[in-house]
């Protein structure tokens, strides 16, 4: 099954997202992370839309969607939330689950605690949580804010192989495909992530935004945690307190990568397929 590829006004902001699954009865939101596009999602997107409508929307300032005309006000979660919100009324969706990974998890988990609640069924957080590593934050910023521009697309290609190695195991084809669905071309002809690099504001302008356990300790929805085996993100230890605070959430351990599972084997699917169709039985 393939997608289509459709665009909608956000909170006046032109936002992209892809759908599959056309027409099934139950619909998954599907969120990517801090910079990259919803094009992460495919593989899982495609083998869920077997069973589910699955939306997976590019952030503002990611993929296609357009860029904030004020970084400061717009890179932020509590923005993003208004984006999901005017997303979901406009697609006219009552209840859907929502997969977010990364920033697309905490997306989730404020807008299940806030204007969503009781709308989000069941939440699945890859690799996120209401509590951050300083550490690993400040190395996804160390990439993302100073972007890498390169002559080819080959190049940028060994680039992403090189910072996304915790993503896990992926295909040649999917790293081909990783890397031209996240590519942008500079005006000199350079070649460079397909984000704007002032979403890293977020991190300067709100300190303090992915400090979600207020949020977390109020939700009422069942919540998977997927956990890379080797992620500097999410620590072990916050993922124990997921475990026994607020919705008490079921963490499995993904094994072979970091930070964040690629969402893109059998087994995963299989993780993500059998949490949403617990909610049907």
């Amino acid at each position: 099954m393939t997608y289509s590829s459709h665009y909608l006004r956000c909170e006046d902001r032109e936002i992209h997202y892809t759908e599959w699954g056309a027409g099934q009865a139950e619909t998954v939101i599907a969120w990517h992370g801090l910079a990259r596009t919803c094009r992460d999602m495919d593989d899982i997107a495609q083998h869920l839309s077997q069973r589910y409508r699955v939306i997976c929307p590019d952030t503002v300032g990611r993929g296609l969607s357009q860029w904030a005309r004020d970084p400061d006000a717009e890179y932020q979660l509590s923005f993003y939330v208004k984006l999901a919100v005017s997303l979901v009324n406009q697609l006219k969706l009552d209840r859907f689950h929502w997969l977010g990974t990364s920033m697309g998890g905490a997306i989730g988990t404020l807008a299940a605690a806030g204007p969503l609640r009781g709308r989000i069924r069941r939440l699945v957080l890859n690799d996120n949580g209401p509590q951050l590593a300083p550490q690993a934050i400040g190395r996804i910023r160390s990439y993302a804010g100073d972007p890498a521009a390169f002559a080819t697309v080959s190049e940028l290609e060994q680039y992403f192989r090189t910072v996304y190695k915790p993503y896990g195991w992926l295909s040649d084809a999917q790293w081909r495909r990783l890397t031209e669905t996240s590519t942008r071309r500079l005006p000199d002809g350079r070649v460079t992530p397909h984000y704007d690099p002032q979403m890293v504001r977020q991190f300067i302008a709100h300190p303090n935004d992915y400090d979600l356990w207020e949020a977390w300790d109020t939700l009422d929805l069942p919540v998977l945690c997927l956990r890379g085996e080797d992620s500097d993100l999410l620590l072990a230890d916050t993922a124990d307190q997921m475990r026994q605070r607020g919705p008490r959430a079921v963490v499995v351990t993904v094994p072979g990568c970091g930070h964040a599972p690629a969402l893109n084997t059998p087994e995963q699917f299989a993780l993500v397929e059998r949490f949403f169709a617990s909610d049907e039985r």
